[in-house]
Parts: C-alpha cells; structure tokens; sequence
C-alpha cells in the first residue's frame, strides 16, 4: 500500500524546522511535546528517512529533512492558496507582526482593516516595540515579520515609504527659554534618539535628557507636560503638539525610511501575502 504525505505532518515539521526545537514548537502550535513527537516519528515512518538530529541545543534537519523541507513548503503554499480559492474567504493562519508605535498609531488600522477584508480568517498578532527590540525579536524568531526604520539616506532600494522627524513642542513653548534643552527621547539607539544628539552635537547646543519612554504615548505625554521637546516622525504628531518648523536654535533633522525585515529567508505564503499588502499600501496612506 503506497503512503501519502499529511498535510497536518508537514505543517508540524515545517515549525518545527523553523525554530530548531520540538518544545519550542510545541508551544507555537498548541499541542503537548509528545503530541509533536509521535507526529514527526509517523512522517519518518511515511518518509523512510530520518528527518531530525537531536543535539543538545534542540534539532537539526538531516540531509533528507532539508529536502523534504522544501517540499513541504511548496505543497502547503499550493495547498493553502487552492483551500483560500474554492472556499473564496482568503487565507489562514497566524501571522506574528511588529511595528513601532509612531507607524502603529497611524498606519495600522488602514493596514489591518484592508488585509482582513481580504482574509477574514488569518489572525494578525501585533507587537508594538521600538526597531532595535523588533530586530532581537526577530533573531529570537519571536516575530515573522516587522516595519522598522532605517537611515532614509542609505540607498536602501527596500525602503517602502520616508519618514521626516521633527522637534516636537507642548504650544508655547521656546526652544530659547532653555539651556540646556530638555529632551525626551526613546530608547538610546532607536534613530530618532540618536539624530537628535547628533544634530544638537554638530550645532553645539547644549542639551540634557530629562525624559525616555520607549513608546509614542509616553512620549507624548511627556511632551504634553511643557517640561520637554521630543523627535518623532511627523506622521506621528498628535493634532494638539505643536512641530517647530522655523526655531533657527534647534538643528535640522534627516528623513527616515520604514522597511520591512523577515524572520527567515523563506517566508510562509501567508506571510508574503501580508508583506506585499503592506508595500503596495503603506505609500499611499
């Protein structure tokens, strides 16, 4: 009697492929370790191959593993775009998404209103997190996919939308008034922090950090308390903070780019979906 491939099997070895480790997985997919186990020992049976190599730091996909592993992708995205067509309710599954919060704020309901309108059943998990805690959030393969900001001057060809930053005020306040200039900033190596040392740096302002709040709220709070100037991206600025445009004692600021970064080379389709959703809508809002 011929086998055949379950498509169940596949899509536990791909997780478990993906993130080295049969508890890990277990975890995302919300079956017990034995479950997972029993599993990958029934589609080695199917297989006749070995398809893992236990070692103390998780699994390792052997020489066949990896084989099958771009089989299993390839049989999934076909199997999950025909399942999405004849049933005409888009596609499934979970994607695990993170943004900053100046983006969130703005951007996020447009982007999830559309994207869910086409895929009524796919479930998008929302980190909000400054760019350099996105990043380590990828590397611990926590997220599959984020907007960041990177220099908007870097020839980056996958910057998807510029960001001006702007000084932002509480209305009435002079940049004059003070010296040294209170700041509140996010975290010390986010862009926006470190273009606004550097600018009052390079014009020989003298400044403090009076404030830090890794997210926009906190920011805005602080700035709304008269006791601090804040750098945000324009879009971001709430319609009762004032941007000082024409101050000649505070320096200008760059531009910054928003981009996409991935957790893997080889996305899940649901996931590539997203993405694409996300650069053909995020110039236009």
């Amino acid at each position: 009697m011929s086998l055949s491939l379950d498509i169940d099997l596949l899509r536990s070895f791909i997780v478990i492929a993906e993130v080295r480790g049969l508890s890990r997985a277990a975890n995302r997919i919300g079956r017990t370790q034995s479950a997972l186990s029993q599993q990958m020992k029934r589609l080695e049976e199917i297989v006749d191959q070995p398809l893992f190599q236990r070692t103390g730091r998780g699994v390792l996909l052997t020489n066949p593993g990896e084989r099958l592993l771009i089989h299993a992708q390839r049989i999934l995205r076909v199997h999950d775009e025909a399942m999405a067509d004849l049933s005409g309710n888009g596609l499934t599954g979970t994607i695990r998404f993170g943004c900053p919060d100046d983006y969130a704020t703005v951007f996020l309901p447009h982007l999830l209103r559309q994207f869910s309108i086409q895929h009524p059943h796919a479930l998008v998990e929302v980190m909000c997190a400054p760019t350099p805690r996105l990043l380590e959030h990828l590397d611990m393969h926590a997220l599959d996919l984020a907007l960041v900001s990177v220099p908007g001057n870097d020839g980056n060809s996958d910057i998807i939308r510029r960001e001006p930053l702007v000084w932002v005020s509480h209305p009435g306040m002079e940049s004059a008034q003070f010296d040294p200039l209170p700041l509140a900033l996010s975290d010390a190596d986010t862009l926006d922090h470190i273009a606004a040392c550097e600018a009052l740096q390079d014009a020989g302002r003298n400044y403090r950090i009076a404030y830090a709040s890794s997210s926009l709220a906190g920011l805005t709070a602080l700035v709304r308390s008269g006791q601090a100037f804040a750098v945000i991206t324009r879009t971001a600025v709430a319609p009762d903070l004032h941007i000082i445009n024409d101050d000649p004692a505070l320096p200008l600021l760059p531009t910054i780019g928003i981009t996409l970064r991935f957790e893997r080379k080889r996305p899940a389709h649901l996931t590539k979906v997203f993405a694409e959703h996300l650069r053909l809508t995020l110039p236009l809002l």
